[in-house]
């Protein structure tokens, strides 16, 4: 018992998911500007930027750069460039990726490839007057240089987030039926629910000592199969959310909100006497909160 109120509670998670997976689908994505920074640059110097952090698989980053006079563009790993810092004397020895030289103007773009912190960095392509000694402190210490011409250096970050249809109804499972009943002879019903949105989930829990027939039906369908008027074969044919000789079991079922109110119909299949008691429990994703913003339906 327990390891299947586990593997109820994960199927919620799963279906829950995907449930608020599909219903996010008309939101918009596009880069965003964030913060800004302009730097004054020497000749030949170095300067470091934002430093990234991906997720697994690697991400993407996307930057705007003015700049007066060109500079070389760089990714570079950040526990590389920690360690410069930490030992600014040693030569320097950057691995970089998405080297992009002579920029003045430009939307820097560039993939990294896993979840490794990188970097971005820049340098001034202009020479010094005198040279400069291959370690990040002569690049970056005060003083390594007279202040000549300044390179105005402009950087524009941004992020990527949503910029339209950015609410989105929010959707929770809802337990909406939990009795223990007597079983006889005559179906069981239950008027669930109208559906909120389309492809809503429903999960249905049955547990009967004798096995029965357990389905979903438009509630003016099971109607008529309660008065007899149309068989019970003759509606089963009209819905893909039914189950024969159910004695202990969980089903997952689908519906849309055309199909209308719901009702759930319960017959046992055999023949019994005595005394007989099942338990049923239906459980559903229902809209929760910006419950106004679902895309209403054609009639």
């Amino acid at each position: 018992m327990k390891h299947l109120s586990a593997l109820m509670a994960l199927l919620f998670c799963v279906l829950m998911t995907t449930a608020s997976a599909q219903n996010n689908d008309n939101r918009v994505f596009d880069w965003t500007p964030a913060n800004s920074e302009t730097i004054p640059m020497e000749p030949a110097s170095l300067h470091a930027g934002r430093i990234y952090r991906p997720a697994a698989g690697g991400g993407n980053l996307h930057v705007g750069i003015e700049s007066r006079y060109p500079v070389t563009v760089a990714m570079a790993w950040a526990d590389e460039w920690s360690a410069a810092m930490q030992h600014p004397n040693a030569p320097v020895n950057f691995s970089f990726i998405c080297i992009q030289e002579h920029v003045t103007s430009t939307t820097y773009e560039c993939h990294l490839p896993s979840e490794r912190p990188m970097i971005i960095t820049f340098r001034d392509e202009r020479r010094p007057e005198k040279p400069v000694v291959s370690a990040i402190g002569a690049i970056l210490g005060p003083g390594a240089r007279q202040f000549i011409s300044p390179n105005d250096l402009h950087i524009q970050y941004y992020r990527w987030s949503c910029v339209d249809n950015c609410v989105q109804p929010e959707f929770d499972w809802r337990r909406i039926l939990n009795e223990k009943y007597e079983v006889t002879t005559v179906p069981k019903v239950y008027s669930l629910m109208t559906p909120d949105h389309d492809d809503q989930k429903l999960s249905v829990k049955i547990k009967s000592p004798i096995p029965l027939t357990v389905a979903l039906l438009p509630s003016h369908l099971a109607d008529q199969v309660y008065d007899n008027t149309v068989s019970l074969t003759d509606a089963l044919d009209q819905t893909g959310c039914k189950e024969r000789g159910v004695q202990s079991m969980t089903f997952n079922c689908s519906f849309n909100v055309a199909n209308g109110t719901q009702t759930l119909f319960i017959r046992p299949d055999i023949n019994f006497s005595g005394h007989k008691k099942a338990s049923v429990e239906v459980n559903t994703v229902k809209c929760v909160d910006h419950c106004d913003l679902l895309v209403p339906q054609n009639p």
